[in-house]
């Protein structure tokens, strides 16, 4: 699962990241993050099955109420 967040600033999508980070630690699942300026990129895939699982689309429903 992939998806691309845009902010108005490099602090906001430092603030959202600190938000995401605080969800994956919560249930030990970590997405992969590239931020660039205003643009975060995350993408979900559970590395332990090489595929995607329901901690996947779990954690991809959190993140967009953020």
């Amino acid at each position: 699962i992939v998806k691309e967040f845009t902010f108005h600033s490099f602090r906001e999508s430092i603030a959202f990241i600190k938000k995401v980070a605080e969800l994956a630690e919560k249930v030990n699942h970590h997405p992969n993050i590239i931020i660039n300026y205003n643009i975060v990129r995350l993408s979900l895939t559970t590395h332990s099955e090489s595929t995607l699982t329901e901690k996947d689309f779990s954690l991809a429903k959190e993140i967009d109420k953020l």
